[in-house]
């Protein structure tokens, strides 16, 4: 057999990196390192293995002694399962327009998770309780579907970011209302960092009752988890997490990286780079004439108005995706692992092309 034609490494080249999504990052070399040491031997399936169980110490460590930790498969799963594990077969969920859940899973709370999403328009991905109240009426009337849950996603997919003021304003309007609050937190540990503030401050200390934390943005190769905060909401939650196709077998090693990211320091680390890269290149774009920045660059993500046909160009050159393709809306995302000299090349890019 022809070993170059079995070498991973001549299927791309590892120097070539840009700004479509923080999942197109590989993984955290620690984090590699963890699952290594992981893989030796023996260790009990679907979630009884030592690793899992010390899991629970850590995300304790930062969610508070009540906390209770559930790794899944991917961000979508989470979603699904702790949506499900917080309302009624009549229930719904009110959400930002701009949701993940809502433009982003195939419709997969809906047709998987058989309940109802009730979203809001908002101006910078946040809800407010102004906004919620919007959808947060009707509990009496059966032929609407009953507001159980409030959904929101720290940060948000446009890249803002909750204050912890502004998470518990949304969670006493919400449980004044008998509704729980669910955080999307695929990208938490970018809001932490922007905030420097730990991840309790805006979770389970200002009162979010479920929580789908993300891994694979932050350097893990898979696996994200669902954090429940509040016991009290929540019922057989490891019989919904396998009736929803979300329990791996192999466990051990879903949990080993989360234990890498979060045992220390390394998911702050990470996530705090991806957000200086971020800023990096927006002060970079901002010195650019026509091209406007729509959103404040809180997180790792930069949304930007330029011309339809430079985008298409800089597309030949650096991999990213428009948002809104009609408005001439991109998103650029910098990761774990960009480089300086990365955006560098990409902002010359963008001015050789404006030039043009």
């Amino acid at each position: 057999m022809n070993r170059a034609k079995t070498d991973a490494r001549q299927h791309h080249d590892p120097q070539i990196r840009g700004f479509a999504s923080d999942n197109y990052a590989g993984a955290h070399p620690e984090v590699l390192a963890a699952l290594a040491l992981a893989n030796g031997g023996h260790q009990v399936a679907y979630g009884e293995d030592d690793y899992t169980e010390h899991l629970q110490r850590v995300f304790r460590s930062h969610f508070g002694q009540r906390a209770q930790v559930f790794p899944v498969f991917n961000g979508t799963g989470a979603n699904v399962v702790a949506l499900q594990a917080v309302t009624d077969r009549w229930g719904a969920v009110i959400a930002a327009d701009t949701a993940h859940i809502n433009v982003d899973e195939c419709g997969a709370p809906e047709r998987i998770g058989g309940l109802k999403l009730l979203t809001v328009p908002t101006p910078d991905g946040k809800l407010t309780p102004e906004l919620i109240d919007r959808q947060a009426w009707g509990w009496d009337d059966e032929h609407r579907a009953m507001p159980q849950v409030v959904s929101i996603a720290q940060s948000t997919e446009l890249g803002t970011v909750y204050t912890p003021d502004e998470v518990r304003a949304i969670c006493d309007h919400a449980h004044e209302r008998n509704m729980l609050v669910h955080l999307d937190g695929s990208r938490i540990a970018n809001a932490a960092a922007t905030l420097d503030v730990p991840m309790r401050a805006f979770t389970n200390a200002v009162g979010v009752d479920i929580l789908s934390f993300g891994g694979t943005k932050n350097g893990a190769v898979f696996g994200e988890a669902v954090v429940v905060l509040n016991p009290d909401a929540v019922r057989a939650m490891k019989h919904l997490r396998k009736l929803s196709m979300q329990l791996a077998s192999k466990m051990r090693f879903v949990s080993v990286q989360l234990e890498a990211l979060l045992a220390k320091d390394l998911w702050l680390r990470n996530a705090r780079h991806a957000n200086t890269m971020a800023q990096r290149l927006a002060a970079g774009v901002r010195e650019i004439p026509g091209i406007e920045i729509l959103y404040p660059v809180q997180s790792n993500g930069v949304f930007a108005r330029l011309p339809h046909e430079v985008s298409e160009r800089l597309q030949k050159r650096f991999r990213f995706y428009f948002w809104d393709e009609q408005d001439g809306v991109v998103r650029w995302m910098c990761a774990f692992d960009t480089t300086e000299s990365d955006v560098d090349a990409f902002l010359s890019a963008i001015r050789e092309e404006m030039g043009r």
